[in-house]
């Protein structure tokens, strides 16, 4: 036979079995720093233990805010994210705090709801890291939630979005995308294409506008530069070099990937039509997730820093609130290695 559920005790009973006040109970069971009498902290402990109390937690974080820091991310299953996140639980937890993380894949009315529904439960800080965010957004009705948290004694960090009126810490997308299609230019290739992503993504939009004027810049004609707007996944890699295998190449010596995600998956498409890298068509990518390293033959990418952008959100977002919004943007790093060649 199922057992009779164990009456709830509260505070009250155990404050009355102790005879104390409930504020001195609550003062010994919920941490305060206010000291109370040795006598009677050993009396509300041995009541407490005795009726077999458990302190409500979700009530104490409702009346204070917590040390928790809410992550507010687009997508968890992409490396990149993961590295971040990793990095920002090792932060967190030098600092006594712990990280939440919800996952809205960049839909407006997600993170709208998301972020109203975390400020509920009182997190200590917000870290929003978004490549979607569009200017009307911070600007509506997510802006005027961020700001009303802020107003309310929270702190929001955004990673990802160059000119939030909140802090930020940004990468150089442009730059990075400069920086490998200026090595490919140098490397003599002359036709190359660009697996450049999704168009209204602006992370990979920056880094497509980067590729192209490298690649100029190295006396590449714009006219033998092709760009494929493909998903920001393997698949999509794959994808794409399917239908540029397909087409025999187009006379293309070069493919520059959005990110290490799309470079992986063209090395597989262009290995299943028989398109050989590097000896055919060089390949390179961007972020240098850990698969870049692992994958046959490694690839050629732009380094950025993931892990000290995740370090530095916890920083600012548990630091002292700064007088204006600060800025920090982290630039990349070229590293060659076996999938591109002259």
């Amino acid at each position: 036979m199922p057992h009779a559920a164990r009456p709830t005790v509260t505070l009250h009973d155990v404050a009355a079995a102790a005879g104390v006040s409930v504020s001195t109970a609550s003062r010994v069971l919920g941490g305060s720093s206010r000291k109370v009498a040795p006598e009677y902290e050993a009396r509300v402990l041995a009541a407490a233990e005795a009726l077999r109390y458990t302190v409500d937690a979700s009530a104490r974080a409702m009346r204070r805010a917590s040390d928790a820091v809410a992550l507010v991310a687009d997508d968890l299953t992409t490396p990149s994210i993961g590295m971040v996140v990793a990095a920002m639980e090792r932060e967190a937890r030098t600092a006594g705090a712990f990280v939440t993380v919800s996952s809205t894949m960049g839909v407006p009315d997600r993170q709208l709801e998301t972020v109203r529904l975390l400020r509920a439960l009182r997190p200590r800080a917000l870290v929003l890291t978004s490549s979607r965010f569009m200017a009307d957004a911070l600007e509506g009705g997510l802006g005027r939630e961020l700001r009303s948290y802020e107003r309310d004694g929270g702190r929001v960090v955004i990673v990802g979005e160059a000119d939030p009126p909140f802090d930020a810490i940004g990468f150089d997308n442009y730059r990075a995308g400069f920086s490998a299609g200026a090595f490919v230019a140098r490397s003599g290739h002359r036709r190359v294409a660009i697996f450049g992503g999704s168009a209204e993504l602006r992370n990979m939009s920056d880094r497509t506008a980067g590729f192209v004027a490298g690649l100029r810049a190295g006396g590449v004609a714009e006219r033998d530069v092709r760009i494929d707007h493909c998903p920001v996944s393997r698949a999509g890699g794959f994808q794409a070099a399917e239908r540029l295998a397909a087409a025999g190449m187009d006379g293309r010596e070069a493919v520059l990937a959005a990110n290490d995600l799309i470079a992986v998956g063209a090395l597989s498409g262009f290995r299943a039509a028989g398109v050989r890298v590097p000896e055919d068509v060089s390949v390179t990518g961007i972020d240098d997730i850990p698969l870049a390293g692992d994958v046959t033959p490694r690839l050629t990418t732009v380094a950025l820093p993931l892990a000290h952008a995740g370090a530095e959100a916890i920083r600012f977002a548990l630091g002292e609130a700064a007088a204006t919004p600060r800025r920090l943007t982290l630039e990349g790093r070229l590293i060659v290695r076996e999938s591109t060649r002259p």
